[in-house]
């Protein structure tokens, strides 16, 4: 597929392991009495909310949302976001926490906050895998943060490349691909 190939590992599998249960427990402290629902993107943060939720000794719910701005293959967000599949619960009343892979232009996730916040819920929480500070667009209040990381193009535990190295145990830079800069102002 292009040549490129999964490189230089930035989180590894243990790394993963032991962030996503201090997620859980700070996620639990702090939504014990809510029963919160947990909402994950598709399809990246599948494999992140599977072993997040088993970190997490609270009750909860879960449910998934679809959203696309990358396309098969693309390197960069389009900057349309557009939903593909829908939530299959109402969330009014209820507490949600959005459970994302990766955070970067920060388009996708305040489109999505906005979403779900029109749709009258008590509170919308964030937790995000990886973020991608360097190429913010947008402001974004972030409640749980698992790592922070350079401005590359990673792939594994969920993120891919046209559909391939979600399998992947760690977080890898995709070796060969471009990243877009972002530009300062004048």
């Amino acid at each position: 597929m292009s040549g490129l190939r999964p490189g230089r590992i930035l989180v590894s599998e243990a790394e993963l392991q032991t962030r996503v249960h201090e997620l859980g427990r700070a996620i639990a402290r702090d939504c014990a009495a809510e029963a919160p629902i947990l909402v994950g993107v598709l399809q990246g943060a599948f494999l992140f909310m599977a072993d997040l939720i088993r970190a997490i000794p609270i009750d909860l719910t879960t449910d998934f949302i679809g959203l696309s701005s990358y396309g098969s293959g693309r390197q960069q967000s389009s900057g349309q976001v557009r939903l593909v599949s829908d939530l299959s619960m109402p969330i009014e009343g209820r507490q949600v926490l959005i459970v994302e892979d990766i955070v970067d232009t920060g388009l996708t996730l305040a489109y999505l906050k906005r979403n779900l916040e029109s749709r009258r819920p008590e509170r919308v929480r964030v937790c995000v895998l990886v973020d991608k500070i360097e190429r913010r667009q947008v402001e974004l209040d972030l409640d749980y943060v698992g790592f922070t990381i350079p401005n590359v193009f990673v792939v594994g535990y969920g993120l891919d490349y046209g559909g391939l190295y979600r399998n992947l145990p760690y977080i890898a830079e995709l070796e060969g691909a471009s990243v877009p800069r972002r530009v300062s102002g004048p």
